[in-house]
């Protein structure tokens, strides 16, 4: 397979096609570990398995972990400022 270095602003670009994509399970916006092979002869793209995130960059799992031992969470009452019927 051979393609063309294409300018893409300052940088150069190489567009992979859509069959080696999908033989890696690759699809736009994929997260790839880019270097050189030992002898710096080749280009190695590599993907990169990016664990699941729930909620922004952090795990729940994660932070679960670094709790403290023995934390307790307080509570706290917020009181009423109108009507409220609770």
């Amino acid at each position: 397979m051979t393609t063309t270095l294409q300018a893409w602003g300052n940088s150069q670009g190489v567009r992979l096609p859509k069959a080696l994509l999908a033989a890696l399970q690759l699809e736009a916006g994929a997260h790839v570990e880019i270097g050189l092979t030992p002898k710096k002869d080749a280009i190695l793209v590599k993907p990169v398995k990016a664990p699941s995130h729930v909620r922004g960059r952090h795990r729940i799992e994660d932070l679960a972990a670094a709790m403290p031992k023995g934390y307790k969470a307080a509570g706290f009452e917020w009181g009423t400022s109108g009507r409220e019927i609770w």
